[in-house]
């Protein structure tokens, strides 16, 4: 039976194993998908060593760049980002395939206005979707509670011409996942307009409060769903194809 997997420090109950448990059921696949916690990222060669027909493994925090040293090579999308969620075990080559669910699940919502964003966060995460928002010709800034570099705007630097100006925002930070539903990043939403796209990578619950506070000013809204479902499908083809 082939093996497949999600490594990360603290996992609890993953999207990632209930999705790839439902799919081989529903089409008979002979394979089952586990988690792994690793208290440490060299704890992997040892994980891999022990675990015999292991085909492939997902990445998520804090391992998508600290896993960087111990892979053979990276794709040219994972290597650009400079962050992994994908490792095919035969050749350890990283991918990342947050960016490819990330630009497909927002594609159909850009508008001819929308030329700039505010990414939310500075994880791994948002590497993938700075890069993915800079193919599809969006400008993204990135901002933190404790920016690292000049790069890097506070939330306290937001004004309405900054909110003017990026009229798509994402959110790349946890805050909001369930069960802290209260949460949300500490924007100024009063400034939000119809012009605007709310874009949450949490998935739990179904409507944010950042998502909400959006609507709420007329804004489009979007979870993360369907950047994990597309995420999750693009992972299972590189698992499976010699060619990518």
């Amino acid at each position: 039976m082939k093996k497949y997997g999600l490594i990360g420090k603290t996992l609890g109950h993953s999207f990632s194993q209930r999705y790839f448990t439902d799919k081989f059921k529903a089409e008979d696949i002979d394979a089952r998908y586990d988690n792994y916690e690793l208290p440490d990222i060299s704890k992997l060669i040892t994980l891999i060593a022990s675990t015999p027909h292991l085909e492939g493994l997902n990445v998520t925090i804090p391992y998508k760049q600290a896993v960087l040293p111990m892979l053979n090579s990276l794709s040219d999308d994972a290597r650009e980002i400079g962050a992994v969620n994908v490792i095919r075990i035969s050749d350890m080559r990283g991918f990342n395939t947050d960016a490819i669910g990330f630009s497909q699940s927002i594609r159909p919502l850009l508008r001819t206005h929308h030329k700039a964003a505010l990414v939310l966060g500075t994880g791994g995460a948002s590497r993938a979707v700075c890069h993915a928002l800079r193919q599809m010709s969006i400008m993204p800034q990135l901002v933190s509670r404790t920016p690292q570099d000049d790069n890097i705007i506070r939330y306290s630097d937001i004004d309405l011409d900054t909110i003017q100006q990026h009229t798509v925002v994402v959110n790349c930070t946890p805050l909001g996942t369930y069960p802290h539903i209260d949460t949300c990043p500490p924007l100024p939403y009063h400034m939000l307009t119809s012009r605007h796209l709310l874009f949450d990578l949490v998935y739990n619950p179904s409507e944010t409060t950042f998502m909400r506070y959006g609507r709420m000013q007329g804004a489009t809204t979007k979870n993360g769903y369907e950047m994990l479902v597309l995420q999750a499908e693009a992972a299972w083809q590189i698992w499976n194809s010699k060619n990518i």
